[in-house]
C-alpha cells in the first residue's frame, strides 16, 4: 500500500457526523436537541466539522497533569479553523501509579478509544498523551477506526541538578536507589531527591519509551513535525496543541485518514528513529502490535536488521548521560531524521500533508551553543554515541533479537545501555519463579551468586505476569553492590523500564506461563549469551530439556472473571506484540446503524 495525497476536498453532507445532526426525521431531532442542553447553540455544531479531543488527563497521572489546559489550546484550534470541539476522557495509563502493570491496559485503551470515535458524532480526533502505553494504546485504536487523527505529545518534563549533573526521572531513580540501599545515600537526601528529581508535569526526560513512542509516533507522520522534544511546560507547548486543533480541522475536508498514508514505509522510518535515538526495549512490543491494526507484519527480526545498519546517535539516558531538554535544544526529532535521512522513505507522507523529506528539510538547525559542538547530544551515524569496537562491534546498537533454545520465538536486548564485557558471557542460572520471591532474595547477604551469575525470573510475561510487567531490570543483589558490581547478565520473560539499564534479556518468547523453554530452566543450569551470534541457550542436554517438558505443568491461574481474565485467553506472545487476537487486521467494522 503507498501513500495518496488528498484528490478533493470533503463535501458536508460526507462527513460522519452529519449522519447525527443532519437527519429530519425524531432522532435528528433528539441529537441536537441534547446538545443544545449542555449550552451549545444550534449553529454551533451543526454543519461543521465535529472534532473529538480523547484526553488521558488523570490526577493519578503525574505526566498528564497538564492535558486539562492543553485541551482549551486545542478547542481554540478547532474553532479557529470552523470545527466544532468535545473533549472525551479516555482511559489515563500513569505508568508508577496503574497496578499490577499499565501494559495489561494497553489493549484496553486502544478498545476504548476505537469505539469513542465509532459509537459518537466524531470526524477527526486528536489523540492526547504521551506516558508509555498511552501512544501505542491510542494509536492502535485509530489505527483500527481509520477516521483523520493527529497525535499530541505530552512533552517530557522539566530537568532536575544533583551534585551538578542533570538529573531525570527513571535512570536517576534507579541509580540513586542502588547507592540508598548500601548507605551511600542517607535518608534526608533520599527523602530530599523525591521531592525534587521530578520537578514539572510531563513525561520521563530521558529516552525512556513515553519519549521513544512519542518519537515512534512523529516519525511515521502522526505528530506535527518537531512536537515530541517540546517540554511540557514550555510555551512553545500550548501553541504546538493550537496547532493541532487548527490541522484535524483541514485533516477531517481532505479526509487524511491513517490508511491514506500510514504504510510500510511510515513504519520503517519509525524503526529507523528508534534505533538512532536509543530507544525503549518496549517499543519491540508496541511496534509489531501497532502495525498490525495497519494490516502490516512487522517481525523482530526485521528491528534487528535495522539496529545493524543504524547506531544510536543521540547522547540521551539511559545509553548516554543527556536529558530531553538538551534533545529539545538541539533540534530534536527532525534533526535526528536528517542525520538518518539515507536509510529512510523521505516520500511518506505526514499528517502536514507533505512528506518526511520536505518537514525535515524545512526543520531549522538545533542551538545548543560551542559547548556542545566537540560532543553534541545529536551526532552522526559515521560518530555515533558508543564506538563499536572488535570485540563488541554490537555495542552501539539499540537493540538485538536473541534466538537459541531459550527463546525460540525471540528475546531483546539493548546493548547500548548493557556492560558490553557481559554481551558475551556464560554463567550459572539463579532461577526465581515470582517476583515477590527474587525481590526477598536479593536482600539476602548469603545468597549464592556472584557477579558472573545468570539471575531469572520467569512468570512475568503477558500470561503469566499478567500483563507482562517491568520486571525485567532484576535489581543487582545487596551483597554484590557492596562488592562494586553494577551489571549482571538477567533473563526474563517481561519486560523493562525505557529509562532503566543494564544487560538484561526481555521479552523472552514464548513465555514460561505457556510452557516456553524458560519454564524447563533450573538453577545451577548454565546458559550461554553470545550477542555477536544472536543467541542464547541453556547448555542442558536436549534429551534432559524434553524430560523437564513431559513433566511441566501449568502454573495455576488466579483470574476467573473480569477483564484480566479476558486479556490472558485473547492476549497474543511478545514478538507479536501482545495484542488480542480480535482486533488484530483491517477487516471492516460497520458504521453503527442510527435509529
Amino acid at each position: 500500500m503507498s501513500a495518496t495525497r488528498p484528490a478533493a476536498r470533503k463535501t458536508l453532507d460526507q462527513l460522519r457526523s452529519q449522519r447525527w445532526f443532519a437527519n429530519e426525521e425524531i432522532r435528528g431531532f433528539a441529537h441536537r436537541q441534547r446538545m443544545q442542553q449542555q449550552g451549545f447553540s444550534r449553529e454551533a455544531f451543526l454543519g461543521r466539522p465535529c472534532i473529538g479531543i480523547l484526553n488521558t488527563w488523570s490526577e493519578l497521572s503525574p505526566c498528564h497533569a497538564h492535558l486539562r489546559e492543553r485541551a482549551e489550546s486545542v478547542k481554540r484550534g478547532i474553532l479557529q479553523a470552523g470545527g466544532f470541539p468535545f473533549e472525551l476522557p479516555a482511559m489515563s495509563l500513569g505508568e508508577v501509579m496503574v497496578k499490577p502493570t499499565t501494559m495489561i491496559y494497553r489493549n484496553f485503551l486502544a478498545m476504548e478509544a476505537e469505539e469513542l470515535m465509532r459509537s459518537l458524532p466524531l470526524d477527526g480526533v486528536v489523540l492526547m498523551g504521551g506516558c508509555d502505553k498511552t501512544t501505542p494504546g491510542l494509536i492502535m485504536g485509530a489505527l483500527s477506526m481509520d477516521i483523520p487523527c493527529i497525535y499530541l505529545p505530552a512533552g517530557p518534563l522539566l530537568d532536575d541538578r544533583y551534585r551538578g549533573e542533570a538529573v531525570g526521572a527513571g535512570t536517576h531513580t534507579k541509580k540513586f536507589w542502588a547507592e540508598y540501599a548500601i548507605g551511600n545515600i542517607g535518608h534526608d537526601e533520599w527523602v530530599r531527591l523525591e521531592g525534587r528529581m521530578a520537578r514539572s508535569p510531563g513525561t520521563c526526560n530521558t529516552m525512556g519509551t513515553a519519549s521513544t513512542m512519542t518519537a515512534i509516533a512523529e516519525a511515521m507522520g502522526l505528530s506535527l513535525p518537531g512536537a515530541m522534544a517540546i517540554p511540557a511546560v514550555d510555551s512553545a507547548h500550548p501553541r504546538m496543541a493550537w496547532a493541532c486543533g487548527r490541522r484535524i480541522v483541514d485533516l477531517v475536508w481532505e479526509d487524511l485518514k491513517p490508511s491514506r498514508f500510514i504504510t510500510r514505509a511510515s513504519f520503517r522510518n519509525a524503526v529507523v528513529a528508534y534505533m538512532a535515538l536509543g530507544g525503549s526495549t518496549n517499543a519491540a512490543v508496541h511496534l509489531p502490535a501497532m502495525a498490525g491494526r495497519a494490516g502490516i507484519a512487522l517481525g523482530l527480526d526485521e528491528l534487528d536488521a535495522v539496529a545493524r545498519e543504524v547506531p544510536v546517535i543521540v547522547d540521551l539516558y539511559p545509553s548516554g548521560k543527556r536529558l530531553m531538554e538538551d534533545f529539545y535544544y538541539a533540534g530534536g526529532l527532525p534533526s535526528v531524521l536528517k542525520r538518518v535521512r539515507r536509510h529512510l522513505d523521505l516520500s511518506a507522507l505526514t499528517v502536514t500533508g507533505r512528506t518526511l523529506g520536505e518537514e525535515i528539510d524545512a526543520w531549522p538547525d538545533g542551538d545548543e551553543g560551542p559547548a556542545a559542538q566537540a560532543a553534541p547530544t545529536i551526532r552522526t551515524c559515521e560518530q555515533p554515541l558508543i564506538a563499536a569496537t572488535p570485540d563488541c562491534p554490537e555495542a552501539g546498537m539499540a537493540l538485538a533479537v536473541l534466538h537459541g533454545n531459550l527463546c525460540p520465538d525471540g528475546a531483546v536486548i539493548k546493548p547500548s545501555a548493557a556492560d558490553p564485557r557481559l554481551l558475551r558471557h556464560t554463567g550459572r542460572a539463579l532461577v526465581f519463579d515470582s517476583n515477590e520471591e527474587m525481590l526477598a532474595a536479593v536482600n539476602d547477604p548469603d545468597l549464592d551468586a556472584d557477579e558472573n551469575t545468570v539471575l531469572v525470573l520467569r512468570n512475568a510475561g503477558p500470561v503469566g505476569g499478567p500483563g507482562m510487567p517491568e520486571w525485567g531490570n532484576l535489581p543487582i543483589p545487596k551483597k554484590l553492590l557492596r562488592q562494586g558490581v553494577r551489571d549482571m547478565v538477567r533473563i526474563s520473560d517481561g519486560r523493562m523500564s525505557g529509562t532503566h539499564y543494564g544487560t538484561c534479556i526481555l521479552h523472552v518468547a514464548p513465555e514460561s506461563a505457556v510452557g516456553g523453554p524458560l519454564a524447563l530452566l533450573r538453577t545451577g543450569d548454565r546458559i550461554r549469551l553470545d550477542i555477536g551470534e544472536r543467541r542464547l541457550d541453556m547448555l542442558v542436554p536436549e534429551a534432559e530439556i524434553d524430560a523437564r517438558r513431559q513433566a511441566w505443568t501449568p502454573p495455576p491461574q488466579p483470574y476467573l472473571r473480569g477483564y484480566t481474565r479476558i486479556y490472558q485467553a485473547e492476549v497474543t506472545q511478545a514478538d507479536q506484540g501482545c495484542d488480542f487476537r480480535s482486533l488484530e487486521g483491517t477487516a471492516p467494522t460497520p458504521e453503527p446503524p442510527i435509529f
